[in-house]
């Protein structure tokens, strides 16, 4: 396992809003699996874990503005999500972070209008560097697209990555295992939620 110091770890939540996982999901079966496979209440209650111990919390969000100016269209995905009974507009319930994670007052919401990646072209890795953050947790979803991708990119850029690998899913529910096994553990420690919320339980 990589140093988890809160001092240079942080934990960041990959597209955790209403509109992806909440109950009004533009993808009602991520959703679904994010809510009944337990993953969304283990990342609030690694949040939760995180707010206690100091380590600084990211929320990663996409959305896109009405006009759609400055949206990716260069893939079936982007495309698809512009005809979507619902858009992660700008301003909107739907890019708010979803229940039951609880935004602290020190967290930073980091907002994307284009591309797969929370961290390509964003102010994510400029914010990491500026607060000394070397190890970076990565939770959410999903673990088809922007989970590796949001990997990836923080190990080309230099971060230990950690994957609570309970703490992540996608669609089907079986591929997250093999992303994980088949790419992500070549790259990132794997770990679990519960392991993590023990590293930073206070001392007794």
């Amino acid at each position: 396992m990589p140093e988890l110091d809160p001092a240079t770890t942080a934990l960041l939540t990959v597209e955790c809003q209403n509109g992806v996982v909440g109950e009004e999901s533009a993808l009602p079966e991520l959703a679904e699996e994010a809510r009944d496979s337990g993953m969304l209440g283990r990342v609030a209650a690694l949040v939760d874990a995180a707010h206690g111990a100091g380590v600084q919390v990211l929320h990663a969000v996409a959305e896109r503005r009405p006009d759609g100016l400055g949206a990716n269209s260069n893939a079936r995905l982007f495309r698809a999500a512009g005809r979507l009974p619902v858009r992660q507009l700008t301003g909107s319930r739907a890019v708010e972070v979803a229940a039951p994670i609880e935004v602290g007052a020190r967290d930073l919401v980091v907002r994307r209008l284009h591309g797969l990646s929370p961290m390509a072209g964003t102010d994510l890795d400029a914010l990491l560097r500026n607060l000394g953050i070397r190890t970076l947790v990565v939770t959410g979803v999903s673990s088809n697209i922007a989970i590796p991708n949001t990997v990836f990119d923080a190990v080309n850029l230099g971060y230990q990555v950690v994957v609570p690998s309970d703490a992540v899913t996608g669609v089907p529910a079986a591929y997250t295992a093999e992303v994980i096994r088949n790419s992500l553990a070549l790259v990132a420690t794997i770990t679990t939620a519960e392991a993590l919320i023990k590293e930073w339980a206070p001392p007794r």
